[in-house]
């Protein structure tokens, strides 16, 4: 996918090098800035460092509030520079420059929280550690509008500190074809990097020996996974990738989210949750034994009203 490979491409031109300093800061009201440290940023994978996969946290450094579910207002804060605003909701902090619009965010959180409805088969203590991990661990998603994705070099060193204290796995652009899709596959991305992997290390880890891990590789290997376009990244950051993209798109059949919301073709070619139950039943049974109890699918139409359809 041209689009996957391009942010990919930007993403780790953005975050190639890492900052260890670690610093919070009171997230209920305006910062002071934070200074730039002028050490040295190693450039070898963080991976094994501070950071599992190139971008998810290994120690615990977030506060967990009470309200595991509470959605914050819009906050003015200098603590992700270079980013001037954020705003958090179940758990994930989103975060973007002036440009972004309050609306758009807004609209990200109203999604985000949907998941995590406390209805059906939902495990509430399942949801609830969920919810915990992803505070502790930080998520964080970046927000750009459109493909802006250009830093000064001072700004580029704040990208870097700010990437070293959170889980930064992708981003989410504003104003692109396929939003609904744009949204919801990066809101997945963070979800499943830290949420799942925390939660369920076994099922979901981002390691070579979970389930997630096997059933990847079960589809690369029966050829309904193409994963020619990420094969430059180092080998645990390219664990991580193709885990991630993997995770999405099965959650995507299952919830029977792809052909109504990316009906073209893509690097997974299965495109519904019938035909992985009965060409991938591994990668089903994951699914289906684990995110039914701590998510639930968006509702179609409150996402083609939040963000429109294509």
């Amino acid at each position: 996918m041209l689009k996957k490979q391009v942010c990919s491409l930007i993403v780790c031109l953005i975050f190639l090098f890492i900052s260890c300093s670690s610093q919070n800061s009171d997230s209920n009201k305006v910062d002071q800035q934070e200074p730039v440290a002028e050490q040295a940023i190693p450039d070898e994978n963080v991976a094994g460092n501070t950071h599992t996969g190139g971008c998810i946290l290994m120690t615990p450094t977030g506060e967990v509030p009470e309200d595991l579910y509470q959605m914050s207002d819009i906050i003015q804060t200098k603590e992700y520079l270079p980013f001037t605003k954020h705003l958090t909701v179940c758990g994930i902090t989103l975060i973007g420059r002036d440009d972004i619009s309050d609306e758009f965010m807004k609209k990200v959180a109203i999604t985000i929280k949907s998941l995590f409805a406390r209805d059906g088969d939902i495990d509430i203590k399942l949801q609830e550690e969920l919810l915990t991990n992803l505070y502790k661990y930080r998520t964080t998603i970046p927000f750009f509008k459109g493909h802006n994705y250009e830093f000064s070099p001072e700004d580029e060193k704040l990208m870097d500190i700010t990437r070293s204290k959170n889980s930064i796995c992708d981003i989410i652009m504003e104003g692109v074809p396929t939003q609904i899709n744009e949204v919801m596959e990066h809101i997945l991305h963070h979800i499943t990097d830290v949420g799942l992997h925390y939660t369920f290390p076994d099922e979901w880890g981002i390691s070579t020996t979970s389930v997630a891990h096997k059933v990847t590789q079960e589809a690369i290997a029966k050829g309904y996974y193409d994963v020619k376009q990420y094969g430059d990244d180092p080998a645990e950051e390219l664990n991580r990738v193709l885990i991630q993209e993997y995770a999405y798109w099965i959650i995507f059949d299952y919830w029977e989210l792809r052909e109504v919301f990316f009906p073209r073709d893509a690097e997974f070619n299965i495109k519904t949750g019938a035909d992985l139950k009965a060409k991938l039943p591994q990668s089903y049974d994951l699914v289906m034994r684990t995110v039914p109890k701590v998510m639930v699918p968006p509702n179609n139409e409150q996402l083609i009203k939040l963000f429109g359809k294509d």
